[in-house]
């Protein structure tokens, strides 16, 4: 089944400066990337039957640096590249590695990252969402009540990075006007209170805002509507430029893309079956009208 799976760890990107002996900075952050092309170095290392302090002499790098490449630590620059390719069997594999090498994004989970990215591409995008505003609807009142009520707790700087983060996001949509966006939400989610009543009026102002335009579809699934096909959890789908759907499933602390196209061919149908039993736009927009009558 092709699946790929990710585990926890947020990312940030930093800058790098020169310094002495061939070094460079460590990386806050691992991204996924720099761990897979840590882990082909360590492979052919081990397949050529050499020490870590081997390898540090013949591409004259410190034993502390290699390990740190391995363990996905550091970005290797050109230099390193080329030595270690030299001395680990010349098959062009880490020329390769390298060239899909990246940093961790600031404020995104690792295993968000590689779903955000497929966003930024996507010809279609679809959501249902049964625990919370979906990202791209918050307001900045909401995101921020979100990212504060995370266990564990973030610093200051790691919470603006969060933030910034989602809000880069949500320009996407503004930057996008033909891509088609479908969001499919429980009524229930915007009955969830937080802030004040200014706050929730902010939020629902916000989200009907950013479901005005032409390419964004938003539908609410009312509390009297009973059960339904999509009550495993949050579905999303998108289709790439190349026309495969993709699936992506979010749970705690972990996240996966779904490219098996059975299980992606399943999500669809759900969505699609929830689609036909949720409110159209127009009703969904006067319901959450109603409802920020009543706050």
């Amino acid at each position: 089944m092709d699946i790929v799976e990710v585990g926890q760890e947020a990312g940030a990107e930093d800058g790098v400066r020169a310094v002495s002996a061939g070094e460079w900075e460590r990386e806050p952050h691992p991204s996924d990337s720099l761990r897979t092309f840590g882990a082909v170095v360590q492979a052919l290392r081990e397949h050529a039957g050499l020490s870590r302090e081997e390898l540090a002499a013949i591409v004259q790098f410190s034993k502390h640096t290699v390990e740190s490449v391995e363990l996905g630590r550091r970005m290797p620059d050109e230099a390193f590249i080329e030595r270690a390719e030299g001395a680990l069997g010349g098959t062009g594999a880490l020329r390769r590695a390298a060239r899909h090498l990246s940093r961790g994004e600031v404020g995104l989970a690792a295993w968000f990252r590689r779903w955000a990215r497929l966003e930024r591409e996507a010809v279609s995008l679809c959501t249902y969402e049964c625990r919370l505003v979906p990202g791209l609807l918050q307001s900045e009142a909401y995101a921020r009540a979100v990212f504060e009520g995370t266990i564990p707790l973030r610093t200051d700087g790691e919470l603006e990075e969060q933030f910034a983060a989602r809000m880069e996001r949500q320009r996407m949509m503004g930057e996008r006007p033909t891509v088609p966006f479908s969001f499919i939400v429980e009524e229930h989610v915007f009955r969830r209170r937080f802030g004040d009543a200014e706050a929730m009026r902010g939020l629902v102002d916000h989200v009907l805002e950013r479901s005005a335009p032409r390419n964004v579809t938003l539908q609410l699934v009312p509390l009297e509507a009973g059960l339904h096909p999509c009550l495993d959890g949050p579905v999303r789908i998108l289709e790439t430029p190349a026309g495969q759907r993709l699936g992506y499933s979010e749970g705690q602390e972990n996240g996966r893309l779904i490219s098996d196209r059975k299980e992606v061919s399943l999500l669809c149908q759900r969505y699609e079956t929830l689609r036909s039993q949720a409110l159209g736009p127009k009703e969904s927009r006067d319901l959450l009208e109603r409802l920020r009558g009543e706050l």
